[in-house]
């Protein structure tokens, strides 16, 4: 049977050198970004939570690990996010999640989820006031305009 490959990134704390970056890479092959702050790496596992299970296993000490996410989206639409917390706040995630009744990794999903809901809301806000703003003192079709050069003008800015 052939076990599927997962692509996973690795946030990094701080830069590697080139040292630790070849040693590291000795045990895994890694692609990294221009300034090494960021890897990709191709794991071998049944699952995805497997292969960042088994990259922790195999990296965590040689790299300065943030945070480990699969590349791709699975078949829901979403992407892992693996992070080793210092114990302290692991017992306090887990007695919160107690609480309120629900696993560890639920917990942190829906605070999670409901973080980034806020934080669409207060971007959604803020731009509807920018906006407000720049309509007090032009036409809507000269705003259209200026954003339509914008955009065009900056085609890398993300978009949802």
């Amino acid at each position: 049977m052939t076990v599927p490959h997962h692509a996973l990134e690795i946030t990094l704390t701080r830069p590697l050198s080139a040292n630790t970056l070849r040693r590291a890479a000795r045990e895994l092959p890694l692609a990294a970004n221009h300034n090494a702050t960021r890897l990709m790496t191709l794991v071998p596992a049944k699952t995805p939570h497997l292969a960042a299970r088994r990259l922790r296993h195999r990296l965590d000490a040689r790299l300065p690990i943030a945070v480990l996410t699969t590349h791709y989206p699975d078949t829901d639409d979403q992407i892992l996010l693996n992070i080793a917390f210092p114990p302290a706040l692991h017992a306090a995630i887990r007695h919160s999640a107690r609480q309120a009744r629900q696993s560890p990794e639920l917990f942190l999903k829906l605070a999670l989820d409901d973080a980034l809901a806020r934080h669409s809301s207060d971007e959604a806000d803020r731009l509807d006031r920018a906006v407000g703003k720049l309509l007090a003192h032009t036409t809507s079709a000269h705003l259209l305009a200026a954003v339509g050069r914008a955009l065009s003008r900056h085609p890398g800015v993300p978009r949802p």
